[in-house]
């Protein structure tokens, strides 16, 4: 069994996305090609990598900007395979969004955004493109001692809807308005939920409650109003959200005067703490945690009932010259009343994956990289690029499981503490076996040569 075998059954799934062969061949050989390229993860040094460099270049091209396929079904494939390995009632996915920097002005899906890596005290602006993911919480810390790990299977372009000049007219300005209420970040997660409750239901989990995982960017109104059946929304709350509880019976209210905050929850003496164990930087770690049910949010979900979790500062370091981890408390508002308390929270710790998914995309695999501009290969590209990602995890946990065993390179002194295979292992480890295994790609018609390589990274 090797890395190889068990990554092309999942991407030979894909033949459904593609309405020719020759289109499906030419996806693979890029997803393939994106994945070992050497260098900048350019669509002409995908090419040369694949042997292709003497060959026309147009139909490339044309796979992203002509052909008609739906680059979300790509992840089909690997969400019913992953099933398998989420045996729990409760499955995790985490839902954030990302940002792809441009340079290209003439990109029209480009725009001027905020700079997570800002600092505090300056906010920068960068020009890029704007995805939302959805990644898969794998629970391997079951049955290895490893953390979660997280498969993409949505990766969505969310750009922003173009404001209109100083010229426009009241009837365009009124369009823009009503444009921006149905196109924004939090209706684009409203609309991604329901999509994924649909393939999960057609990927043979209709019997299991699908739990969205987000920050506090998708702690609104809007989340939590239009949360579709079998669905449980965990955000993140703000510390001073006005909450409350049912008012009497004998009342006319439906909202109690009284008002609190998770703040105050958090200090408050009558709310005992408790504690349990999540697993999250390496081992089982104790924590502890105050829960309230049945409280409301009037401005936020209105008359839903939720459920609040404060979880108190949990510092700890992975080694003595690491830095201090979970220095401060976290709010949690939650629609699920009656699930298993420790189940949501490990969860929610294990959302943090999603975050080394972004850092491998754009650092290791260089998602965005790709140099083109057309209004319909800007979305495509980066979203096969991901597809093969996660194709490749999901491999590797079918091929050699959760840990890190003897099929892959020696690690230096330096990360002898390893437990699980990175993103550089994998695709080292895949490398390897495409040259020494060539007869597995010729139906794709990928040849891959050290040489080519090495002249793809030079180009």
């Amino acid at each position: 069994m090797s890395l190889l075998s068990e990554f092309l059954p999942i991407v030979e799934d894909w033949r459904g996305a593609f309405p020719q062969q020759r289109t499906f061949q030419r996806a693979v050989r890029q997803a393939l090609g994106s994945l070992v390229c050497l260098g900048r993860r350019c669509l002409t040094r995908i090419i040369w990598t694949n042997g292709g460099q003497n060959s026309n270049w147009s139909a490339e091209y044309l796979l992203h900007s002509r052909c008609r396929w739906n680059p979300q079904q790509l992840f089909q494939p690997v969400l019913k395979r992953a099933l398998a390995f989420c045996p729990n009632r409760l499955v995790g996915v985490a839902i954030d969004d990302t940002r792809l920097r441009k340079t290209g002005r003439a990109i029209p899906q480009a725009f001027y955004q905020r700079d997570p890596l800002s600092p505090p005290f300056h906010l920068n602006l960068v020009l890029g493109l704007r995805f939302l993911q959805a990644s898969l919480l794998v629970p391997l810390h079951r049955n290895a001692p490893v953390g979660a790990r997280a498969l993409p299977i949505r990766f969505q372009e969310v750009s922003r809807v173009k404001r209109p000049g100083k010229k426009a007219s009241a009837e365009m300005q009124k369009q823009y308005r009503e444009a921006v209420k149905q196109l924004n970040l939090s209706r684009r997660f409203v609309d991604m939920g329901k999509q994924l409750r649909q393939e999960l239901d057609q990927a043979g989990g209709r019997d299991k409650v699908l739990v969205l995982a987000g920050d506090g960017s998708f702690c609104n109104r809007t989340c939590f109003g239009e949360i579709p059946e079998r669905t449980v929304l965990l955000a993140r709350a703000r510390k001073d959200a006005r909450l409350c509880f049912r008012a009497p019976q004998d009342s006319r209210r439906f909202y109690a005067l009284d008002k609190f905050t998770p703040e105050q929850v958090r200090k408050e003496e009558s709310h005992a703490w408790k504690t349990t164990k999540i697993f999250y930087g390496g081992k089982r770690r104790k924590i502890r945690y105050k829960e309230v049910s049945c409280v409301y949010w009037q401005r936020g979900a209105k008359q839903r009932p939720l459920r609040l979790i404060v979880i108190a500062p949990t510092p700890y370091r992975k080694s003595k010259s690491k830095r201090l981890y979970y220095r401060d408390p976290a709010y949690l508002l939650t629609t699920d009343l009656h699930s298993s308390l420790k189940q949501l929270l490990q969860i929610y710790f294990d959302r943090w994956q999603i975050e080394v998914n972004h850092r491998e995309e754009k650092d290791t695999l260089g998602i965005g990289q790709a140099q083109l501009w057309n209004v319909t290969s800007v979305p495509k590209q980066p979203v096969l690029a991901v597809a093969a990602y996660s194709a490749l995890l999901l491999a590797s946990l079918t091929a050699f499981g959760a840990g890190r065993g003897s099929a892959y390179a020696p690690l230096p002194k330096w990360r002898r503490n390893a437990r699980r295979p990175s993103c550089l292992d994998l695709i080292t480890l895949l490398r390897k076996e495409m040259v020494q295994q060539p007869y597995l790609l010729a139906p794709f018609g990928f040849k891959i040569t050290d040489q080519a390589m090495v002249h793809a990274a030079a180009a």
